[in-house]
């Protein structure tokens, strides 16, 4: 019997519309983005952003009960990785990270129409499948 996956969407933006979106998100610019993210209950969060919000919420309710902090901490601090990760969103569907094949799919399929667009630099899909998805480095495990 198969195992049926979860699925995450993510967007790859250029630098400079990146930084539009986080500061503007409703600008004219991403109007057919947004349409689509619309029609399927979506909305984009910058994977810095959120990396961030949870690195402010473990230091605010104590690290000990946040099992990625140091890694997540380490990684916003990492200038490299901090530039990936602000042209770096993650699609939300109906307020989750996560979702179904059947949310994913179409909403896939319809973001790739926009492809051609001049902002978007990549499209990308990943599943829930642990086999496939990167672990915490031995340094931060405890």
């Amino acid at each position: 019997m198969a195992t049926e996956w979860n699925y995450q969407i993510r967007l790859t933006l250029t630098a400079e519309a990146a930084k539009k979106f986080r500061e503007v998100p409703a600008d004219p610019k991403f109007s057919e983005l947004n349409s689509v993210l619309g029609n399927h209950g979506a909305a984009l969060k910058c994977q810095f952003d959120a990396f961030s919000e949870y690195v402010s919420e473990a230091e605010r309710e104590g690290q000990e009960n946040y099992a990625l902090y140091q890694w997540t901490k380490d990684t916003i601090e990492d200038a490299e990785k901090k530039s990936k990760y602000l042209r770096s969103f993650t699609v939300y569907v109906l307020e989750e990270q996560i979702y179904s094949a059947a949310l994913a799919e179409p909403l896939e399929h319809d973001l790739k129409s926009l492809k051609s667009s001049e902002f978007i630099l990549g499209i990308s899909k990943y599943d829930t499948n642990p086999a496939k998805n990167p672990q915490m480095p031995a340094k931060y495990r405890t």
